[in-house]
């Protein structure tokens, strides 16, 4: 009898103890977990409509004389903060048009994270070819002919293709393959 009134004074303690605690952090017991397993909604996937997209020749870029590499910019022009995630598609658009592109092979780098586009910010992805060399028309070493075209279809998962032109001439590439890093929040040169 003396043992059972022991474990009935300590549940009494244990329960006095909880309703101190309750009272003090405003939490009710049993709701504690709930409370502490609510987490909130990420931000969606940027839609084509919130990004403008932008391109130049990179800095760093194989030798030769034809585009080598590209920076393109993705600035999220929408109210909202929104993600970019992944490795781009590229696909040269002929005719101007992207309803008339070519696929080029890509080969990704590095390892795709969430970037998180805050209203006016930016991302940034690079683009490397297969280097055109020589001089007027050039030449790709591969044999085959080199391939320029006015603009690029450049897509991204869930946030739909843009057609982008460089800013300072035309995308010159050799034997349709690129090599492309994930979307990133550091601008590469």
């Amino acid at each position: 009898m003396r043992h059972s009134n022991g474990i009935r004074r300590a549940a009494l303690a244990t329960t006095a103890v909880t309703a101190v605690a309750a009272a003090v952090t405003g939490i009710l017991p049993g709701t504690a977990m709930a409370a502490s397993a609510t987490t909130s909604t990420p931000p969606p996937a940027c839609p084509a409509s919130a990004l403008e997209v932008s391109a130049w020749q990179a800095v760093h870029r194989p030798v030769g004389t034809g585009t080598g590499a590209a920076v393109v910019q993705f600035t999220n022009v929408s109210g909202r903060t929104c993600v970019l995630k992944g490795h781009p598609t590229v696909a040269g658009a002929g005719n101007g048009s992207p309803a008339h592109n070519t696929p080029l092979k890509v080969t990704p780098t590095g390892r795709a994270a969430t970037v998180t586009v805050r209203p006016h910010g930016k991302a940034w992805v690079k683009l490397t070819f297969v280097q055109v060399q020589g001089e007027a028309d050039g030449y790709c070493v591969s044999g085959k002919d080199p391939v320029t075209y006015p603009t690029m279809v450049i897509g991204l998962p869930h946030s739909g293709k843009h057609q982008v032109a460089l800013n300072d001439g035309v995308w010159a590439e050799c034997d349709n393959k690129v090599t492309v890093t994930p979307v990133s929040a550091v601008k590469p040169s």
